[in-house]
């Protein structure tokens, strides 16, 4: 039987894929800005998914605690 798979982690891991794939491809390319704001701007793109994926965690424990009562 196949595992059921979360919504908070089926969108952070396909989240997670894309702006992975998008900065190897389009960073090493991109010679307009810095190598420190390429850096900064990968590391911003994963915060907002972890402060994503916890808010979407959050609220599916919230929403399960009401189903239990």
């Amino acid at each position: 039987m196949m595992r059921h798979i979360k919504k908070s982690t089926a969108i952070l891991l396909a989240l997670f894929l894309y702006i992975t794939a998008t900065a190897a491809y389009f960073l090493p390319r991109n010679a307009d800005i810095s190598e420190a704001e390429k850096w900064v701007a990968v590391g911003v793109s994963y915060a907002i998914l972890i402060a994503l994926w916890w808010a979407l965690k959050y609220k599916e424990q919230m929403h399960g605690n009401d189903h239990s009562l």
